[in-house]
């Protein structure tokens, strides 16, 4: 059965947007969540002439206890949940490392919010036996990257909790899934100076997510590619490896 009730985080732009969009449709109801409420209006806008209905709420995700409150009053009636909102970040040049306080904002936006927020979801959904959780991570997840540490251990910790998750919830009905991109045309790619290959648009990817959800599918990696190179780094001496990144 197709979701009535989705809730999207980061729903401002990028990824996020373009998902509300290849969701919407007459009887989906949208629920938009994000910091910029002019984005997010005109995402409602997009969303709503394609059919769907759709509301907003603007906040910030490192509120941790209005964040929980919030998803406490919705989650007995939404039935796909997905957590898109993400933080890039990388140490600045010529700094020794990066500053505590972009450490701390990352880590709360990139892996405290998804968690928590995945755990009040996936109460309330093996409660009804039925739901659906998205976690939108990154390719990063499975790389070392010395340019942006923090970023890439969030979104290992990220695909570690997912796959923990989804085991526990698979006995009550309940789905996870976690969606690894790699570069996607969105506004925090396009402050990567650094090549991006297999550019991808933010609703092309989107429409390969939303078939991976549609399907419960565990794991969505896009472009396909990092998939490939996934598999093939993975068989890499980890020193190898270590070598040729931090030389990046």
């Amino acid at each position: 059965m197709a979701p009535k009730t989705i809730l999207i985080t980061g729903a401002s732009s990028g990824i996020g947007a373009a998902l509300a969009r290849a969701h919407a449709q007459p009887g989906v109801s949208l629920l938009l969540w994000g910091r910029d409420e002019a984005r997010l209006e005109q995402t409602a806008l997009q969303c709503r002439a394609l059919g769907a209905s759709a509301s907003i709420q603007v906040f910030d995700l490192r509120d941790a206890a209005g964040f929980a409150a919030r998803l406490t009053d919705i989650a007995a009636t939404t039935d796909l949940a997905i957590f898109n909102a993400g933080l890039g970040g990388t140490a600045p040049d010529g700094a020794f490392a990066e500053t505590p306080q972009s450490v701390q904002a990352i880590a709360e936006v990139n892996f405290v919010a998804p968690l928590m927020g995945a755990s009040v979801m996936a109460d309330a959904m093996a409660r009804r036996g039925a739901g659906q959780i998205v976690l939108v991570g990154s390719i990063s997840e499975s790389f070392p990257l010395p340019m942006a540490p923090t970023y890439a251990a969030t979104k290992a910790g990220l695909r570690m909790f997912a796959e923990s998750l989804g085991m526990r919830m698979e006995k009550h009905g309940v789905a996870v899934t976690l969606v690894s991109p790699g570069f996607i045309d969105t506004p925090m790619s396009q402050k990567v100076t650094e090549p991006k290959p297999f550019l991808m648009s933010a609703d092309a990817a989107a429409k390969i997510i939303a078939r991976g959800i549609a399907g419960r599918a565990r794991t969505i990696v896009v472009p396909w590619q990092f998939a490939v190179i996934r598999a093939f780094t993975a068989l890499l001496p980890r020193a190898l490896l270590r070598l040729i990144l931090s030389r990046v």
